[in-house]
This record gives C-alpha cells, sequence and structure tokens, in this order.
C-alpha cells in the first residue's frame, strides 16, 4: 500500500489475473460504467481501495453526477472487497451476483463482454478450460474489483474483475488491509503519531479531540478527557522496568501507590482506549507502543 502526503491513498496491487496495479487502474476498465457502451473517464486520478460492503453502502455520493463516493472523506473511484455469493442471477447482456461479507449485502454486475466471450470459446479450448476453472459458484467467496454506481437510490458494483478466491487466507488479508486504510483517513499516517507540529496527534483521536502532549514520547498518547487514575497506571507501566509480559495489577498498585480497585477501573479503561492490553492473564498488562 502507498499513500502520498496529501492523505490520499493511492495505490495498492493484488494478482487479479494481469491487472491490479498503478492506482487502481484495471485492464478491461472502459467497461466500468452501467451500460457496454462505457463512457469517458479520468483515469489518471483513479485509485483502488480495499474496503467493506458496509463502508460502500455509508460511503457519500457529492452530487448524482459525480463518478466518486467519499468514504472517510476521501475520494474513492475503484474499490476491491471480497464476499461470499449469495445468489447469481444470469441476464442476457450481464451477470449480477449477490454478495455477503459479514458486514452488509451488495449486488454485483459484470457486464457480458461479446467479443471476449467469443475469443475465449475459439482456438484449442485452452480459453473455456482456463475459463472453467475460475468459475464463480453460489457459496463461494470471491475477490471483487469494481466501481461503486448508485441508481434509483439504490447502490451496487459495477465489477471489471470477479475472481474465486482459492486461499482462504485472503479473506483475512483484505480485512486487515481494509482497517489500516480506515484508520489511515481517520487517524492520520503511522509517521504522524509523534508529529504534533503537523496536527498528527489529533487526527490520531479521531473524534477531533485533542491529545495531552505532556504523555511520554516514544508512546501512545492519551486522549483529552482519559481519567488522572488511568493516567497514573499509564505512566507506571511504561516507567517501570519489566519483563517482555508487562506488569501485574499487584506491582502497578504497590509502584504506584493505589488501590488493586482503583487501578483495574483504570486498567479497564486503557484497555478501552488501547493503550494497553492483557499478556499472560487478564491481570497482566503491557503498553501497546503504536511506534
Amino acid at each position: 500500500m502507498d499513500y502520498n502526503t496529501n492523505n490520499n491513498y493511492s495505490t495498492t496491487s493484488y494478482s487479479a489475473g494481469g491487472g491490479g496495479g498503478g492506482g487502481g487502474f484495471m485492464p478491461g476498465s472502459q467497461n466500468a460504467s452501467d451500460s457496454p457502451s462505457g463512457g469517458k473517464r479520468s483515469y489518471g486520478k483513479d485509485t483502488l481501495r480495499p474496503c467493506t460492503i458496509k463502508q460502500l453502502h455509508d460511503a457519500i455520493h457529492p452530487n448524482p453526477d459525480a463518478e466518486y463516493f467519499l468514504i472517510d472523506g476521501s475520494e474513492t473511484t475503484q474499490i476491491t472487497f471480497v464476499g461470499q455469493v449469495r445468489a447469481i442471477s444470469m441476464q442476457t447482456t450481464n451477470v449480477t451476483y449477490k454478495l455477503d461479507d459479514g458486514t452488509g449485502i451488495m449486488e454485483v454486475k459484470q457486464w457480458i463482454d461479446a467479443e471476449q466471450q467469443s475469443g475465449d470459446d475459439g482456438g484449442d479450448g485452452g480459453g473455456q478450460e482456463r475459463k472453467e476453472k475460475e468459475k464463480v459458484v453460489e457459496q463461494g467467496y470471491v475477490r471483487v474489483w469494481g466501481r461503486l454506481k448508485a441508481f434509483n437510490n439504490k447502490r451496487h458494483v459495477g465489477a471489471n474483475i470477479i475472481r474465486p478466491i482459492k486461499d482462504f487466507n485472503e479473506i483475512q488479508y483484505h480485512l486487515l488491509e481494509a482497517t489500516v486504510v480506515h484508520l489511515h483517513f481517520t487517524r492520520g499516517p503511522p509517521g504522524e503519531l509523534n508529529d504534533n507540529s503537523k496536527g498528527g496527534a489529533q487526527n490520531m483521536n479521531g473524534n477531533g479531540g485533542a491529545y495531552d502532549a505532556g504523555d511520554m514520547g516514544g508512546v501512545q498518547k492519551l486522549p483529552a478527557g482519559t481519567s488522572a487514575a488511568a493516567r497514573k497506571v499509564y505512566h507506571t507501566i511504561a516507567n517501570t522496568p519489566q519483563s517482555h509480559e508487562g506488569l501485574h495489577v499487584q506491582q502497578i498498585a504497590q509502584t504506584g501507590g493505589m488501590e488493586i480497585g482503583e487501578v483495574l477501573r483504570a486498567g479497564e479503561e486503557l484497555v478501552g482506549l488501547g493503550a494497553i492490553y492483557t499478556t499472560v492473564d487478564e491481570q497482566t498488562w503491557a503498553l501497546l507502543d503504536v511506534n
């Protein structure tokens, strides 16, 4: 993945039978519109963003004529997601798939290219054999590359490529990447975590609240509104020598001069903030270092 300095997601790469790099441009993108006739596109500005179906439903369409949507406030043209095929509907000019990725359901339309279909059927039959190997089936998992469309207040994806998933680890890889990209746009690039001069600390909050610049450098900043007890527990863990297993609640209480109950409540708050995590048991904590 690559992100430019303007906070725009610019490119990602996948194996899609010959396409998938260069900012999301795909072979066959000339058929990306809602009809086989296509339309005039400005592909130099195209991006490819991994996302979930829920993000597609929540995406903002600036105006009916816009050829892009806004996801997390970022202009998005081409998208990719994975899902399970719930239904397949064959039409004269297109195939409609109903896909479910656990966050929502989306219709995906792939237009039938008569010339390409004729080419696959010709020759020594090799094209047909490859087509059968890549056949999309109901209840199978697929990856989709295409564009989000809106027609009569209903959304669907116009697909450039639909490829069956053979390695199911790809499902988890995709969800992780979609999460990373979402956090990039909602909380800022990783490099901005400790760069308060560029407003990175504020971006990481996600809610627009400022972070306390008094926290230790080199570890995660705590958001404004964090309780005094949570800050004390956090700093105790950060400043106390420890193994990779972290510190037990009793040691934190003893070192910080706090009551066990107070430490437990503060620890629950810090876990909820993503500042610490449990290690060998529920009462042994370590800092979540974001560097």
